[in-house]
């Protein structure tokens, strides 16, 4: 076990869990009562319960589970209260100049950075303002001129101009860079890209997702990010505080014990197992003096906790906290390990991180997400990513199809995604979503409840 203590355990046990989930009476032949998101998550859980020993209940939530989907699906689809990013996901999958568009879309920047990298190597004015005057330092200047702007016509016409000058007019080097750039097929797709821009249904579906949030990339959406790391930092700094308060209490109760709190433990590449989507820096750590080992100081892993600026956010990491609980368990238990923190390098002993839980109950008493998110009356138990994936199946996308076409559609085309859901690993993360969802919650700690319990 990792190294504990029965202050430690008590104060554990007595933090309010604001965010755990109330316990829903799994009860699927009711689910035409609640809304289709709740209503397929519990019988998505209902059928995970089931899938390996229960046959009779599989075939009864069969249906249940379409309609409870067909009833998602319209719901996503109504123009006024619907979903924006389903609707576009519909009109790129009906609409072929939106799909291009899309497609345009995808590597946009990429073929933005190869065009620019591509005229900066022949035609920086840095280099073509020492070549002699002539109809190639001209046409170079109008080639960067015309990329700086995004004038990709007068890119690809100015290109095409440095081509057709005589040999004797024109560096070797810079019209292979020349052929080199046309041949890429950047140019053509951006200004492809660009003439799509006045679509109609190309600016529909642009609308769509700006409704959505701010684009990717966009001085917004950076904006918001930087503001979610910033809530971020500021609840790994409340609990940090939280946490080395209990320390000094910790040390006060044990006479012969000793606890430090170190922030941004870095996993050391030396544990002998796969770093791959696995958790490899933990935000703050309780340690326990466990002796010396040589001249050199070593610890145990008393806590471990991850600070969230939101609560959905703890979910969607559960996954990847778990691998790296199963990647700490593969160290040596003979040796112990250097790990890098915010306050220097602290040297964990192997047994401490063989001996952490990697799964159920157990973790309660090592792991806590933390954050400072008020907690929501109604939780969503059916989780984006989820909801996303099951309204982006082809059938559901079909079916969706058939209603914009005739206002009615079979229900029963949606069956194949039933299928997948219970059989295709890729759906795994959906048939598991609503037990990892109830798992981070019960883990969850609310900063104000995390320093009462430290310094109760």
């Amino acid at each position: 076990m990792p190294a504990s203590s029965s202050l430690l355990d008590r104060t554990l046990s007595a933090i309010a869990r604001r965010y755990r989930l109330p316990r829903y009476e799994l009860d699927a032949s009711r689910t035409h009562e609640l809304s289709p998101e709740t209503a397929l998550a519990l019988i998505i859980e209902q059928a995970r319960i089931a899938k390996t020993c229960d046959t009779t209940t599989i075939a009864a939530l069969q249906q249940r589970f379409i309609d409870s989907l067909a009833r998602l699906i319209a719901s996503a689809m109504h123009p006024q209260t619907g979903d924006a990013v389903f609707q576009a996901t519909l009109l790129r999958y009906r609409e072929p100049t939106v799909s291009e568009y899309a497609s345009l879309s995808s590597q946009a920047e990429r073929d933005r950075r190869s065009i620019h990298a591509a005229v900066n190597a022949m035609a920086h004015p840095a280099r073509h303002q020492r070549m002699p005057p002539g109809a190639q330092r001209d046409w170079l200047g109008r080639l960067y001129e015309a990329a700086a702007v995004s004038s990709w016509s007068r890119a690809e016409e100015s290109a095409q101009r440095l081509l057709d000058l005589a040999d004797t007019d024109i560096e070797a080097s810079v019209k292979r860079r020349a052929q080199l750039l046309l041949d890429s097929g950047a140019l053509a797709r951006l200004q492809r890209l660009q003439a799509l821009d006045d679509d109609e249904l190309v600016r529909r579906y642009r609308s769509l997702w700006d409704r959505h949030g701010p684009r990717s990339g966009s001085a917004a959406a950076a904006a918001q990010g930087v503001a979610s790391k910033r809530r971020g930092a500021e609840v790994e700094a409340l609990a940090t505080r939280a946490l080395e308060a209990f320390a000094e209490r910790l040390d006060k109760e044990e006479a012969h014990a000793s606890y430090r709190v170190v922030t941004s433990m870095r996993v050391p590449a030396s544990i002998p197992s796969s770093h791959e989507h696995a958790k490899t820096e933990w935000d703050v750590v309780l340690l326990r003096h466990a002796g010396t080992s040589g001249d050199t100081v070593v610890w145990d892993i008393s806590l471990l906790i991850e600070a969230k600026a939101s609560v959905d956010a703890a979910s969607t990491d559960l996954p990847r906290l778990l691998r790296g609980l199963r990647l700490l368990a593969h160290a040596d238990a003979n040796a112990h390990y250097a790990f890098e923190t915010q306050q220097g390098v602290v040297h964990v002993r192997g047994a401490s991180l063989t001996s952490l839980p990697t799964e159920g109950d157990r973790l309660a008493n090592t792991v806590l997400y933390c954050c400072d998110a008020p907690a929501d009356a109604s939780p969503r138990l059916l989780n984006a990513a989820s909801r996303m994936q099951l309204l982006s199946a082809p059938e559901s996308l079909a079916y969706a199809g058939m209603l914009t076409e005739h206002q009615h559609a079979d229900a029963r085309t949606l069956e194949p995604v039933w299928h997948a859901l219970l059989e295709s690993p890729r759906w795994r993360v959906v048939l598991d979503q609503y037990a990892i969802l109830r798992q981070a919650r019960d883990l969850m700690v609310h900063t104000d409840d995390l320093l009462a319990a430290m310094r109760s």
